[in-house]
């Protein structure tokens, strides 16, 4: 994998956080098997911090064909979830946990946060597949976005989230199962795994950081 020049604070950073959110994972984590523009905002730049995932130079493209950067989803707390369309199992139960989070934040809240779903499946989930899976599963543009990448985009985001997948000869993947919160600047400030699991913690996290 050709990877991103990212600083050496941050990959030890990075390294620190996977190994804090080792203990939950280790339980819950093991593998299991647009319609619109994102709106970029222009005048959001922020200081990234070393821990910052959004110092990545990796692109991607949203399920209405928008080439973006990872770091043009700053300026607001972000939830994310790496995920495949054709998942039968796992994703499903996660996208709906998803929806369950967005579901307890009061309107205002939820106008402030964005759900990224950010697809393992470089071959198959092409824009267009991503934009019907949207339309299927209600996703509203406001505030949720689909990205599908490269593939060492794809194994290099995975890595800095702490999320391990395996793709099998039937085209499925083997993946954790974890939903990452990231604050507005791209700092990981929660994680949680496991399928349907309390949604209490991540919604009081999301709730404090659209405070601040």
């Amino acid at each position: 994998m050709k990877a991103s020049p990212l600083s050496f604070a941050l990959v030890a950073a990075l390294v620190a956080n996977a190994e804090s959110f080792s203990a939950a994972d280790s339980k819950t984590n093991a593998p299991v098997c647009a319609c619109c523009a994102v709106k970029v905002d222009a005048g959001f730049r922020p200081a990234y911090t070393d821990k910052s995932l959004y110092q990545v130079e990796s692109k991607w493209t949203t399920d209405g064909g928008q080439a973006i950067k990872f770091g043009d989803l700053a300026g607001k707390p972000q939830v994310v979830l790496m995920f495949f369309s054709k998942c039968a199992s796992a994703c499903p139960i996660l996208r709906d946990d998803l929806k369950r989070i967005s579901a307890a934040l009061t309107p205002e809240q939820r106008a402030q946060v964005g759900f990224t779903l950010v697809s393992f499946d470089t071959e198959r989930d092409t824009p267009e597949v991503l934009a019907a899976y949207r339309q299927a599963w209600d996703l509203s543009a406001k505030n949720w976005t689909l990205l599908s990448g490269k593939p060492d985009d794809v194994l290099e985001l995975a890595l800095l989230l702490g999320v391990k997948y395996k793709k099998d000869a039937a085209g499925q993947f083997a993946h954790s199962n974890a939903i990452t919160v990231l604050d507005a600047k791209g700092e990981i400030v929660h994680q949680q795994t496991g399928l349907n699991e309390d949604i209490s913690e991540t919604v009081q996290t999301l709730v404090k950081l659209v405070k601040n």
